[in-house]
């Protein structure tokens, strides 16, 4: 089976234009005209792909790689063989990243299932909704009462907008989502099945059983947010669940109501956010990681996976662990357990 079946390969790039659009340097003029096609690790490229190294890892795979180009900061330039073209770059990882979506656009974002454009007459769409011109709405689809599109949006197939929401232009809404009570802006990615707008989990114990609080707020997700497949992010309770401006979350992640993410934060797969937390600009916040209620992270820190944050972090402050701490007193602590555990013996005289 191909490889490159589901992303064909680039009809080519020149090295010397590549370098140029992504801001690294070309090495070695006389390969500006070599023409770059795909992308690919460095163990299993072929003529034609461009591949990055961030650390030594890989020096053993260099001497026989066919990589048409490779990726590298200075400090590993001496590294690269003399049959394979560098291009220097002070941030390799988001050269790569760029190279990448220059070779491979369509894999940027998720692409429509069924051909053609406008609103497929296996649709339903509201008479009272709006479409700005070059809307694209796929089979099955759903669009509610009031709904407002704005021009390039692309609604796939199964994708269901609830009443009164409105989404912005140049966005990409999968197929089998579920969009309610919800503003979201131009440029915006949700990934297939996400839950946008649902209310969130509120009871107050009554002597009868749990008792509903009702949830009247809304989502607003603000431009150039991508959120993942299966993620959902809950409205709010009274006031607004907020998505700034930027931020990247992954698939399966728990948002609850009336939480505020800032702009430009990256949020790892399966972490939840309780309700009511507030999230500064710049944060991010590993796999599977918990964060409390009502609690505060500030600008710039950083979660490690797994972490259980139960009070407020700083800015630019680093934690890990369950209960989450600064992580040099983590690590610290691990240090101490293992030196600890090292001098144990079994009763037959090993190490435990």
């Amino acid at each position: 089976m191909e490889r490159d079946m589901f992303f064909p390969r680039h009809e080519g790039v020149t090295l010397g234009k590549l370098a140029e659009r992504i801001g690294a340097s070309l090495t070695k003029s006389e390969y500006s005209d070599v023409l770059i096609r795909s992308v690919a690790p460095v163990y299993r490229a072929v003529e034609g792909d461009l591949c990055y190294m961030l650390s030594r890892r890989n020096k053993a795979e260099l001497e026989t790689s066919k990589a048409s180009a490779i990726i590298c900061d200075a400090a590993l330039l001496s590294l690269i063989p003399e049959h394979i073209p560098a291009l220097v770059a002070k941030n390799p990882h988001a050269a790569f990243a760029l190279a990448g979506q220059i070779l491979h656009p369509s894999a940027v974002r998720p692409e429509t299932i069924s051909e053609g454009e406008g609103v497929s007459p296996l649709a339903s769409v509201h008479p009272t909704a709006v479409l700005e011109a070059g809307v694209t709405v796929e089979p099955y689809a759903v669009i509610g009462a009031h709904v407002a599109i704005g021009s390039g949006t692309r609604i796939g197939p199964g994708a269901m907008i609830g009443n009164g929401v409105k989404i912005g232009r140049e966005c990409m809404i999968a197929g089998g989502t579920s969009i309610l009570c919800a503003l979201i802006g131009n440029h915006v990615i949700i990934h297939n099945g996400a839950r946008i707008g649902q209310d969130g989990f509120g009871y107050a114990p009554g002597p009868s059983g749990m008792i509903k609080i009702v949830q009247i707020g809304r989502v607003i997700i603000q431009d150039h947010v991508e959120i993942g497949a299966e993620t959902t992010i809950d409205r709010g309770t009274m006031d607004d669940t907020v998505v700034g401006e930027g931020t990247k979350i992954d698939n399966q992640v728990q948002i609850g109501h009336n939480v505020r993410i800032g702009r430009h934060c990256a949020l790892v797969s399966k972490v939840g956010v309780a309700g009511s937390a507030k999230i500064g600009n710049g944060v991010q916040i590993g796999g599977a990681a918990g964060i409390n209620g009502h609690i505060t992270i500030g600008d710039g820190a950083q979660i490690a996976a797994m972490s259980g944050v139960m009070g407020d972090v700083p800015p630019g402050e680093k934690v890990a662990g369950q209960p989450a701490r600064p992580i040099k007193e983590f690590f610290r602590e691990i240090a101490e357990r293992a030196a600890r555990s090292g001098g144990r013996k079994t009763k037959g005289g090993e190490s435990l």
